[in-house]
């Protein structure tokens, strides 16, 4: 008989069983639950201040609702219902008409973030850069006639 048949086959043992357990969340706080409760939901401007209605001249509260861009806030960063959320809108809209608003921040102030030069995209990796790929190799210098003639 051969050795192999000799050796004892491995069982699984209690402690350990034949499936392995399922994993758990290594960032999941101590008391393992899965989910947390409910985020508190953000209470708007408008609503903390008694606010009905916005009108397009108020400048100073609609670009509370601007970002730093120009654009119009979502509702989930400001904290606006639906209706507070298309009334603002509207609003800016009008605000732009007029010239009250920009449509676009291009300058950018002292306090605004500014932004750095863009990142390579994945598939531009092993592509050159676009000036290096445009611009030709320079040309050799021709040589002035008075310093051939001297060379010689």
């Amino acid at each position: 008989m051969s050795e192999d048949t000799n050796k004892p086959q491995a069982q699984a043992t209690p402690d350990r069983a034949a499936s392995p357990a399922p994993r758990q969340d290594k960032d999941a706080p101590e008391g393992g639950t899965k989910f947390r409760g409910k985020r508190r939901r953000k209470v708007s401007y408008l609503t903390t201040n008694k606010i009905d209605k916005v009108d397009y001249k108020e400048i100073n509260i609609l670009r509370r609702f601007l970002n730093d861009r120009g654009k119009i806030l979502p509702s989930r960063q400001s904290g606006n219902t639906a209706k507070q959320q298309r009334m603002i809108a509207s609003a800016i809209r009008q605000a732009r008409e007029m010239a009250l608003l920009p449509f676009v921040v291009t300058e950018m102030s002292a306090d605004r973030r500014e932004y750095g030069p863009r990142r390579e995209r994945y598939g531009d990796r092993d592509r050159a850069p676009r000036e290096a790929q445009s611009a030709p190799p320079p040309a050799p210098a021709p040589e002035a006639p008075q310093e051939a003639e001297a060379k010689a």
